[in-house]
């Protein structure tokens, strides 16, 4: 795999980020990471653009409509939102986006916090793989990996991808 410079794709992200809310399309936006590697990506997008509000984090383990086959972690961290998402517009960050299961679920756990006036979802990593029609607003890079292959962010300090080759299912 070539070498991705992460925080270079975090910066375009943010770039992209700044001009929507430069343009009022973006007005006092809250920020949400989904755990573990969105939180990361948010943490340095959050850092990047100064939003005035904490971040918050979503752990969506119990709204995933598959933890009957990949099983659920033991231990299971709380979400937590330390504002109110009524009304607001929030940034939902990811680090892969492949199937849209996950931001599914983190839509679903969203607005069980409330109903927010936009969600736009920034991810790290775009690749081939959807299962549900969901698409992300702001990428910092697109990936045409095959379906045996999966990019992985490790971090948290430093963050990077790697591009590993699936386990075989049997």
């Amino acid at each position: 795999m070539q070498n991705h410079d992460v925080e270079a794709l975090i910066q375009r992200m943010a770039d992209a980020l700044r001009q929507r809310i430069d343009a009022g399309a973006l007005r006092d936006p809250l920020m949400v990471g989904i755990h573990t590697g969105g939180v990361w990506v948010a943490e340095r997008l959050h850092a990047a653009l100064g939003l005035s509000e904490p971040l918050g984090k979503l752990n969506i383990a119990f709204y995933r409509d598959d933890f009957t086959h990949i099983g659920l972690h033991p231990q299971v961290s709380p979400s937590n939102l330390p504002f109110d998402v009524e009304g607001r517009d929030v940034i939902l960050v990811d680090d892969v986006l492949q199937t849209g299961r996950t931001i599914r679920a983190a839509m679903n756990e969203l607005f069980d916090f409330g109903r927010p006036a936009r969600v736009l979802l920034a991810v790290l990593c775009d690749r081939p793989g959807r299962e549900l029609p969901i698409q992300a607003d702001v990428i910092g890079e697109h990936f045409a990996l095959e379906a045996h292959e999966q990019i992985v962010l490790h971090g948290p300090e430093p963050l990077r991808l790697t591009i590993e080759q699936k386990a075989s299912e049997e």
